[in-house]
């Protein structure tokens, strides 16, 4: 059995996280152990450590995104052997079991949130993947949210004035994923971006883009949308005001009246529009998780039809995960911090 170690946040609000043994955990029957090679940083993490406000049983191991190679294959996964370069999302937040958490040498991953990494994407890159694919995807295809169609291989652009998805903050993690799921999924997808990132958020296949700092932002998305089949909107960011910005261009459209959010529901939203928020993991237990991360990612990650944001590497060794931390909580745009081990 391997050693394992973890940057553990040893109580609440406790500052730094501290490098500290860990156990290893062997996988259940549709579990793979991830020996990690890279790490992925959110900003939920230090959301956590310095506001405490999800109820922890201390000390507790943090991070949702890991990429390495398989090292334990549980009973009943098929897929993966071990030696397999992987990437997957951790389920840590639902589990509450610190083997599944992502900041350690060792983590547990739920085969149906785990992929294959294509021999063209690094560990870094495939790192800063799947909490922005799988948030993004809960929204866009579970049902009792948008409930769109699943993406696919063999999908062609849509047309102008086809169904349309309203995507808030298309150049964040969150929203750069929701794009190209859309679209991929034959949806055109309007969004929202600051001017430095009208083009990348074009790339990746946003038909119409609106600046979210203009005044007249809310009136320019429903001068565009409300002459196209709209189909609800996620609202990808958590800061600004962008849910109520986003609830109320949904209130002010025909069509479907649902907003998914990263964000809380806040007061004042009119009563017209159904805001829900979303939470990643949901995705494990449901056709969500095979259809993105089996059916759609391998394959589009390795063609090239999506396309991560830009990658950062902020560290090397658990030592990292805390300047990296700092880092994002300083601010960053259109890129994703990982911590390579």
């Amino acid at each position: 059995m391997p050693t394992n170690k973890a940057a553990w946040l040893t109580e609440a609000k406790a500052y730094p996280l501290q490098v500290n043994p860990a156990p290893y955990t062997s996988p259940g029957a549709n579990e793979i152990v991830v020996q990690n090679a890279a790490l992925g940083l959110n900003h939920i993490d230090y959301m956590i450590q310095s506001f405490a406000f999800i109820p922890f049983v201390y000390p507790v191991i943090l991070g949702e995104e890991v990429a390495g190679t398989v090292f334990e294959v549980g009973s009943d996964v098929t897929r993966f052997k071990k030696g397999d370069r992987v990437f997957g999302l951790t389920a840590s937040f639902l589990t509450k079991r610190n083997s599944e958490a992502g900041f350690q040498q060792y983590t547990i991953v739920e085969d149906s949130i785990a992929s294959g990494i294509p021999k063209n994407v690094s560990f870094e890159t495939a790192a800063g993947v799947p909490l922005g694919v799988a948030t993004a995807a809960a929204g866009l295809f579970q049902e009792g949210y948008l409930a769109l169609r699943y993406p696919s291989a063999s999908t062609t652009p849509v047309s102008k004035n086809g169904d349309t998805v309203l995507i808030w903050g298309g150049a964040s993690v969150v929203g750069s994923s929701a794009i190209q799921l859309a679209v991929a999924a034959g949806y055109e997808v309007v969004t929202t971006a600051s001017p430095k990132n009208f083009d990348l958020v074009k790339k990746l296949g946003a038909s119409e883009v609106v600046d979210y700092n203009s005044s007249n932002v809310v009136e320019d998305l429903v001068g565009i949308l409300s002459s196209k089949a709209f189909v609800g909107g996620l609202d990808a960011v958590n800061s600004g005001g962008a849910v109520q910005a986003a609830a109320e261009v949904v209130s002010k459209l025909k069509g479907i009246k649902i907003l998914a959010t990263v964000s809380g529901v806040p007061d004042g939203i009119s009563e017209t529009v159904i805001v829900k928020p979303v939470l990643a993991t949901t995705i494990k237990d449901n056709a969500v998780g095979k259809a993105v991360f089996h059916d759609y990612l391998p394959a589009a990650l390795a063609d090239g039809r999506f396309i991560p944001l830009e990658t950062v590497t902020v560290g090397n060794g658990l030592e990292s995960v805390q300047s990296g931390l700092d880092t994002l909580k300083k601010g960053v745009s259109a890129k994703k911090l990982v911590v390579s081990l």
